[in-house]
């Protein structure tokens, strides 16, 4: 299927927010759609983390409107987030709980059955290879323990709506490719997936479209194809990403160092 011919599950219309007299996010609109990958890709400091706590409801936006499952988040918050998972850039998880603990936690919240949760709970830490550990406390958890039992939180009531930052930050070669899969599976389901990097093979490989960042604008959303086309002549995406967020400077170590 087309990704564009899917039902546009997360949307950002004009958002901006200010810190201050500073401007994160300056006037960014784009679309993720059920059945895609989108990936959100910026420099540091770009509005990155910024837009997606707006979308999640962690920030209210200066102005601008942010939708996900079709509900507006500042408008109608509870639907929106029961429509959508979250995993942040760095683990938020309760760490005298046990990982069974957390996961019944988040169903919980979500108003899951008990026997549903139950089922999700074995079937989710299974998959992660989380089972030895699924009543030990989350604070013993390694960190890449501890993104996985994040990403589990997260899919614990399928949603419609599924937002990652960094994913894939602290994981050994098997989880990542563990994720990798499980999100493609979950776009292939319908689900609109949205997700920030730094490493730009994931974005190329795994994203069906991406979206450029950089100070606070949006410099390019499309296809490879599209990017591409805006590239002048570049193919590789690293290479079109540092052309579209102002290149890197050559510098000599020798003389930095001396």
């Amino acid at each position: 299927m087309d990704a564009l011919t899917g039902t546009a599950l997360i949307e950002a219309q004009h958002l901006v927010k200010k810190f201050g007299t500073k401007v994160a996010v300056d006037d960014v609109s784009f679309q993720v759609y059920g059945g895609e990958i989108f990936g959100f890709l910026g420099p540091n400091g770009a509005g990155k983390t910024t837009t997606i706590k707006m979308l999640v409801g962690l920030l209210q936006a200066s102005s601008g409107t942010a939708k996900v499952g079709g509900h507006d988040v500042a408008a109608s918050p509870i639907p929106a987030k029961a429509a959508s998972g979250y995993v942040p850039d760095e683990p938020n998880l309760y760490g005298k709980l046990s990982g069974r603990e957390m996961l019944y936690f988040v169903g919980d919240l979500f108003d899951l059955d008990r026997p549903l949760i139950a089922r999700r709970t074995e079937e989710l830490m299974h998959m992660f290879s989380l089972d030895e550990a699924v009543d030990d406390l989350v604070e013993s958890y390694s960190h890449g323990m501890q993104q996985k039992l994040s990403l589990a939180a997260a899919l614990i009531h399928d949603p419609k709506v599924l937002i990652l930052d960094e994913p894939t930050v602290g994981l050994d070669p098997k989880s990542a490719r563990l994720i990798k899969d499980i999100l493609r599976q979950l776009a292939d389901r319908g689900a609109a997936i949205m997700l920030s990097t730094h490493i730009m093979e994931i974005a190329q490989r795994m994203c069906d479209r991406i979206g450029i960042i950089n100070q606070g604008r949006l410099a390019a959303v499309g296809t490879m194809d599209d990017l591409r086309s805006m590239g002048q002549g570049k193919t590789d995406l690293e290479d079109i990403f540092l052309q579209l967020t102002g290149g890197v400077e050559d510098a000599e170590i020798a003389e930095v160092l001396k």
